[in-house]
């Protein structure tokens, strides 16, 4: 269901609310206004003829003489005003007013709703010559139920005036921002084809324009995303090719001569005036060398230590190493033994990223010494917490250069779940941290 749908349908109901509602208060307010008013026109009606009839006259007059004036009067067009004379006979003239038109008369439903029961009203008159007449008086108030008809035709067509200049004015309001939300939908069907360069234009609207900036940022975040891992891919291919040519190197210079010397040893070898212990102590001597230069091709792909010893041992290892080659940088490490029963996968991760730290304080951080902590926290959930400081120099976290090696290791944390962060100040060390959920 569209929004606008929604919104003139809600008009609808709220306007035929208050139709039902209006039209209720206006029954019982027309009901109310037609009684007083022929309650009104029977005591006026009363009252004016007792005074007439109690004033003294030089000349006396008839009632059919002054029955008619009353009857002309405004006051008195609810009443029909009879009078009956002794002898039983019914004097009555009919209200000039009192003829209503076909076309304005009220329907009968509104007629049944506002008009009530009126019963006549006699009242004993004396007149001039002493004679008793008896005042009758009905009330007819459909002049009045006409009056309050046509009022109330005015207050529901001023309310239907009202709704529909209602649904007008939300209906112009509504489509400056239904057509916002149709230019971001558009663009958001765009940006979901991968065109994350795609940007909303600035809208009047301040809530429209605030959903457009924040779009703008997310695609901006995504392409820029996206063009780091693909200068990632870019860069892990070269670095597959350059190691499958370093490799391919090595086997030729490393393996395939020694494996022509020790041919060239064997058939030597075969000669019966040779001599077999110099060719037997030739072909140890490659063999041995060959074992060193396998070992290191196999560390370097793969350390077997983390296999065989657990990450614990394994980062001792590649601490001694680094310690050896740099002297004037002390190196420390905590890890508890719980450390070697964490998975494959995250053992793996973990020593690589450790790895990149170590070659980047070498090379870039200039510092004296560096810790390295791995502890698996309980509170709130079971996650391993790595943490790698140097007092190096530093930087501002502005400043820092989204390198291979940073991305690297963000995305191997982010490959596992965890997070990954970096603190650091200007000649104040950094650290670099990384958290990865266990359960």
């Amino acid at each position: 269901m569209s929004l606008r749908y929604q919104i003139n349908l809600r008009i609808l109901i709220s306007s035929l609310c208050i139709l039902l509602l209006g039209s209720s208060i206006a029954i019982w307010q027309a009901r109310d206004a037609v009684n007083k008013e022929v309650d009104s026109s029977i005591n006026l009606a009363v009252q004016l003829i007792t005074f007439g009839f109690a004033q003294a006259s030089p000349t006396p007059f008839h009632a059919t003489d002054w029955l008619p004036k009353l009857n002309s009067l405004n006051q008195t067009r609810h009443l029909s005003i009879q009078l009956k004379e002794p002898s039983g006979q019914i004097i009555s003239f009919a209200h000039k007013n009192q003829q209503i038109r076909q076309d304005e008369k009220p329907p009968q439903w509104f007629i049944d709703r506002v008009a009530v029961h009126y019963p006549k009203v006699e009242h004993p008159i004396t007149g001039f010559n002493g004679e008793q007449v008896t005042l009758i008086i009905q009330a007819n108030p459909l002049d009045e139920i006409t009056e309050v008809w046509q009022e109330s035709l005015a207050f529901f067509g001023t309310l239907l005036l009202l709704t529909l200049f209602t649904f007008l004015a939300v209906n112009l309001a509504f489509n400056k921002a239904l057509k916002s939300i149709a230019v971001i939908v558009n663009a958001l069907k765009v940006i979901e084809t991968g065109q994350y360069s795609q940007k909303l234009p600035d809208f009047s609207i301040q809530e429209y324009d605030s959903i457009a900036k924040a779009i703008n940022h997310m695609t901006g975040e995504l392409n820029t995303s996206r063009q780091q891992n693909r200068a990632l891919t870019q860069h892990t291919l070269e670095i597959q090719e350059d190691e499958r040519q370093r490799l391919s190197q090595e086997l030729h210079d490393e393996l395939g001569q020694s494996l022509t010397a020790i041919k060239v040893m064997a058939v030597t070898a075969a000669h019966k005036q040779a001599d077999i212990k110099q060719a037997t102590d030739a072909i140890i001597a490659i063999c041995d060398h060959l074992v060193t230069v396998v070992r290191s091709m196999m560390h370097q792909l793969h350390p077997l230590v983390l296999t065989e010893l657990g990450l614990k041992a394994t980062m001792e290892d590649l601490l001694n190493h680094w310690a050896m080659r740099n002297p004037e940088l002390h190196l420390a490490i905590a890890c508890p033994d719980e450390i070697d029963r964490l998975e494959q996968k995250i053992t793996i991760q973990i020593f690589r990223i450790v790895q990149e730290c170590l070659t980047n304080i070498v090379r870039h951080a200039q510092a004296s010494q560096a810790e390295i902590s791995l502890k698996i926290e309980h509170r709130p959930e079971k996650t391993l917490r790595l943490q790698v400081s140097d007092d190096g120099r530093g930087c501002a976290v502005d400043n820092i250069k989204s390198g291979f090696g940073l991305l690297g290791m963000r995305e191997r944390v982010t490959s596992l779940g965890g997070e990954f962060s970096i603190q650091t100040q200007p000649q104040q060390g950094m650290s670099i941290i990384a958290t990865i959920p266990l359960t």
